[in-house]
């Protein structure tokens, strides 16, 4: 049995340890070494040398994505700068972007990391690994990268865009295994079927391993119908590594946290209150063995819940459900809250639209509006005014039953709708002063 199988079905007692003792390390090795931590740490009265186990961390204070902010550039880093070997970014595009900093240590774990998930998807040094999520400072392109590398796998750094040029790659260099968007996974299946392509089955893959964007059952369903494989989610942010904190094994029934180097919470994100497994709140994390850019107790914003109970697949990390959107992406419509995901969940149960929408917010009056806007199949008719009206009545009478509140429904041209080579913008906001 290799060291990585040791670990991924240890005891979960045993992974606990691991986590106790990289837990004290990482509280002490903040509050020694970043200023931040030194004065949060002391404002909120938690000793970070008091720490003896895993609820001891829940006294620990929160960090948030504007903190991080406001340290940048360096201002989080815990060794010197000569140690760093990399850099990465967030995209900046609602503020001042957040960093994060690898040492040769931190890559090593990030690559371990994204190559347990091509292994959770049976991959071997045998699978050619196509990866179109985009290079740079996104960490998606060479997260996935480094993964490929680490597995043994015969890795293509594609990045993003140049979709035809990729279909072509995909067919002629036999790619097993795609990484990237899962919209531009379905952007991709899309235009080989335009190019007369049936990628079902002129494409070799067996598995798509897809993040950086929240995605239904019956989007992944459509995914796996249109080019033959098995579609696994990914989850990973720039403030603690990049995609591999979590992946899919093939139950596809929960993503396993790498929980020998990240602990993670749920919590109210409310009142902050720690939730038991089981329970949908805010997810938080710490890393447990980062050393140039570690977080204590990092606020992700995102929605998911601890998975009860172990995995079919025999891995005894835990696992965290598919995300439900973000508490910042989440809608608040006359007092009702509903997330993108509930509205696509709906939307996909009819065959005759597509996967290509947007969600546009408006006021009229003092009465917000939510206005789906969604391309019709290949197959339906556009043109075939009174079918059309009738799917969209369906439709909106589905939502309302779902989610109690009026969404109105158009079905627009098809291909009016922008397509992303990266991560999908699917809300647009026009109401007056709201962001």
């Amino acid at each position: 049995m290799s060291e990585q199988q040791d670990i991924l079905t240890m005891p979960h007692e045993k992974i606990e340890q691991i986590q106790i003792e990289g837990i004290k390390q990482t509280v002490i090795n903040c509050y020694e070494h970043i200023p931040f931590y030194k004065q949060s740490f002391d404002d909120a009265g938690f000793d970070p040398y008091a720490v003896q186990s895993l609820e001891d961390l829940q006294k620990a204070p929160f960090v948030t994505k504007q903190d991080l902010r406001d340290a940048y550039p360096y201002g989080m880093l815990a060794v010197p700068q000569s140690e760093v070997r990399e850099i990465h970014m967030s995209s900046g595009t609602t503020g001042v972007a957040t960093v994060g900093a690898y040492t040769e240590h931190d890559l090593q774990i990030w690559a371990d990391c994204f190559a347990r998930g091509i292994r959770y998807a049976d991959g071997t040094p045998d699978d050619v690994f196509h990866v179109c999520y985009g290079y740079g400072l996104f960490t998606g392109g060479l997260g996935a990268h480094y993964g490929g590398i680490a597995a043994g796998c015969t890795t293509i750094p594609m990045s993003a865009g140049q979709t035809e040029r990729q279909i072509r790659i995909l067919r002629e260099m036999g790619s097993t295994i795609l990484a990237c968007t899962p919209s531009y996974a379905m952007h991709i299946a899309d235009t080989a079927i335009e190019m007369g392509i049936d990628p079902a089955k002129e494409f070799t893959l067996r598995a798509g391993i897809h993040g950086a964007e929240p995605f239904s059952d019956n989007f992944r369903a459509e995914l796996e119908r249109k080019l033959n494989y098995k579609v696994l989610d990914v989850y990973g942010l720039t403030e603690t590594m990049g995609p591999g904190v979590a992946v899919e094994c093939l139950e596809q029934n929960g993503l396993h946290i790498a929980e020998d180097h990240f602990y993670c919470e749920i919590i109210n994100p409310e009142t902050g209150e720690v939730l038991p497994d089981g329970e949908w709140g805010e997810l938080v994390i710490t890393t447990l063995d980062r050393e140039a850019s570690p977080v204590v107790r990092y606020r992700t914003r995102d929605i998911t819940r601890i998975i009860p109970g172990e995995c079919a697949c025999g891995r005894t990390h835990r696992r965290i459900d598919r995300l439900h959107g973000r508490t910042d992406d989440m809608l608040v419509i006359r007092g009702v809250n509903v997330f993108p995901s509930q509205i696509e969940d709906v939307m996909r149960t009819f065959p005759q639209v597509s996967s290509w929408y947007v969600i546009e917010l408006t006021r009229k009056g003092s009465m917000d509006v939510v206005t789906l806007k969604v391309e019709p199949a290949a197959d339906f008719d556009f043109d075939e005014i009174a079918a059309l009206e009738r799917v969209q009545r369906s439709i909106q009478s589905e939502l309302k039953k779902a989610l109690a509140v009026a969404v109105q429904v158009r079905i627009v041209e098809p291909k009016s709708i922008p397509r992303s080579e990266g991560k999908a913008k699917r809300v647009i906001d026009k109401r007056e002063g709201i962001r």
